[in-house]
């Protein structure tokens, strides 16, 4: 199975001892280490490594449905420039500040989702559902196996720990593609 092997639950690394804490880490190693703490259920990891990349469509995609106010000094750029753009370039700073390997598979990655969401708004131009229905529709969904994933994992997220997990799910998911290929990040 290619997600049970690539996507082990992955024990900690660390080779200092509970006296020294996690001083040497960086940070969003620490954040990983935590959120890897609560994915050790094969059932719950595979359910995340499919439901991660769906919240992160829908989220690009709910965003994209936002009306964004036209501001003429944009000129001919008026269309490329939405509220999905900004969730993009914002993510994308702070993912930067994290790790820049780990920003720049994201980067790739929203864009090519960002793709799929303009394929979505050109569907909806020519009839199909709105985009922002189909894009909710898919956070719901996503969320939903999360959560059952962690009530299989035995250890439910804090209303907190769900926002901080959405934010960290992506590139926690690209981590451990790069670790199972020993790629340092």
């Amino acid at each position: 199975m290619f997600f049970i092997n690539i996507f082990k639950p992955m024990q900690s690394n660390n080779s200092h001892n509970k006296n020294q804490g996690n001083i040497n880490l960086k940070p969003f190693e620490i954040l990983f280490e935590k959120y890897t703490a609560s994915h050790q259920n094969k059932i719950n990891l595979i359910m995340n490594c499919i439901a991660i990349p769906i919240m992160v469509f829908g989220i690009l995609g709910f965003t994209w449905a936002i009306p964004f106010p036209v501001f003429s000094f944009l000129g001919q750029y008026i269309g490329y420039i939405n509220w999905a753009s900004i969730i993009i370039a914002l993510s994308i700073y702070y993912y930067l500040k994290l790790s820049p390997l780990l920003s720049y598979f994201m980067l790739v990655i929203e864009f090519a989702l960002s793709f799929g969401v303009s394929e979505l708004a050109e569907w909806q131009k020519v009839g199909g559902p709105h985009v922002g229905f189909i894009c909710f529709a898919l956070i719901m969904l996503s969320l939903t196996a999360q959560l059952i994933g962690q009530k299989i994992e035995g250890k439910p997220y804090s209303l907190a720990n769900i926002i901080k997990f959405q934010f960290y799910g992506p590139i926690w998911l690209i981590s451990l593609v790069l670790r199972k290929y020993s790629i340092k990040f």
